[in-house]
């Protein structure tokens, strides 16, 4: 009988893209089989925004489903460079970022900021490197793909690797991609007419010093202090606020407009009706949603349990029906997901994934 080992290596070693090694997208390793991520016919990888929150989620991501690369590089600001990181047992000083950072490189994960998305993802892509960017910059942009990979694959379809073109490619923000792995499935059987989503965001998704601000201001408040207020400007310790997002002209603030036009394009359907209000909660990490469903078609709280079961990266939680809605026509689902993990970087390679 082959061996776990031997059969992963011959998965790997299978497949027609431009780079040999094409591994499953819930591909993960058993504790037990010695990693094979440091692969000379594996593409070569940079992590842009290293040292941040996400940049070091991308490295635990990319160790523990061992992704397949030859080399990378670890990049981040000016006043990061020189420090020293560990990834898979070996030791990476951290470089600046510059435009030369992308020679030779075949795929970049960016999470540094919207700004510096626009101004390095376009010098990465005519370098010949597929950009997978983690910030809003590009994902309203009609050329560029935005991509959950349960959700939408057949988006980033022309997107080749090892073939000497560039491209950019686009994460979802992470309201989004937490809403639409669960309310897909249920669109796809049914048809969602209309979404309303009420989100409760932890600090995670403000990036580690919002985590850390948070951590400071509980101890502040149980000790009787004032509370140090420099990422949101008000306390956020054992409070709830409307998420700390610009407020537009319509009344709606970025964040829910993100998840209103967001899932259109995901879905590719302008007209679904989706509206949103989004919350800031005291916790660490990982964001809750209430979605409420809106159908064409009957849609039972059995069937819709059974439908969720079967899909990737979903575990069932609370269904119920909409009694509002006369006859199957109305969900109430509550979702919960880590917004660093499958809100942004897990989600960031599962696409590269795709790649290979």
């Amino acid at each position: 009988m082959e061996s776990p080992a031997l059969a992963l290596q011959r998965h790997f070693l299978t497949g027609s893209s431009c780079f040999s090694p094409k591994p499953s997208l819930s591909l993960r390793l058993p504790a037990a089989i010695v990693r094979m991520s440091l692969r000379e016919d594996g593409p070569s990888v940079s992590v842009v925004g290293v040292t941040g929150a996400v940049g070091q989620e991308f490295l635990s991501v990319l160790s523990d489903r061992s992704f397949p690369y030859r080399s990378i590089r670890m990049l981040a600001s000016k006043r990061s460079a020189g420090k020293h990181l560990t990834f898979d047992g070996r030791d990476y000083v951290v470089e600046e970022l510059t435009p030369d950072s992308f020679d030779g490189v075949d795929i970049a994960l960016f999470s540094a900021g919207g700004s510096i998305s626009k101004l390095f993802a376009p010098i990465a892509v005519e370098k010949g490197t597929i950009v997978v960017d983690n910030s809003s910059a590009f994902r309203m942009d009609e050329n560029v793909p935005l991509v959950i990979p349960e959700v939408n694959p057949e988006a980033m379809v022309h997107v080749k690797l090892g073939c000497g073109k560039g491209a950019l490619i686009a994460n979802p923000n992470c309201s989004t991609i937490i809403c639409l792995m669960a309310a897909t499935p249920l669109h796809r059987r049914s048809k969602v007419k209309r979404m309303v989503v009420s989100t409760y965001q932890a600090a995670s998704g403000a990036g580690a010093a919002a985590m850390e601000e948070l951590e400071q201001q509980t101890r502040e408040v149980l000790e009787g202090k004032e509370p140090t207020c420099k990422i949101f400007k008000q306390q956020y310790a054992f409070n709830l606020f409307s998420h700390n997002a610009p407020v537009l002209s319509n009344g709606y603030n970025e964040e829910e407009m993100k998840l209103v036009k967001e899932t259109r394009k995901i879905w590719n359907d302008m007209n679904v009706k989706v509206t949103a209000t989004c919350i800031r909660v005291p916790v660490m990490r990982a964001h809750a949603e209430s979605v409420n469903l809106q159908f064409e078609n009957p849609l039972d709280e059995d069937t819709a349990k059974d439908i969720l079961g079967e899909c990737p990266g979903c575990g069932v939680g609370r269904i119920r029906r909409d009694v509002s809605q006369d006859g199957d026509y109305g969900l109430d689902i509550f979702v919960c997901g880590d917004q660093i993990r499958k809100g942004a970087a897990l989600n960031a390679v599962q696409i590269a994934e795709m790649l290979l």
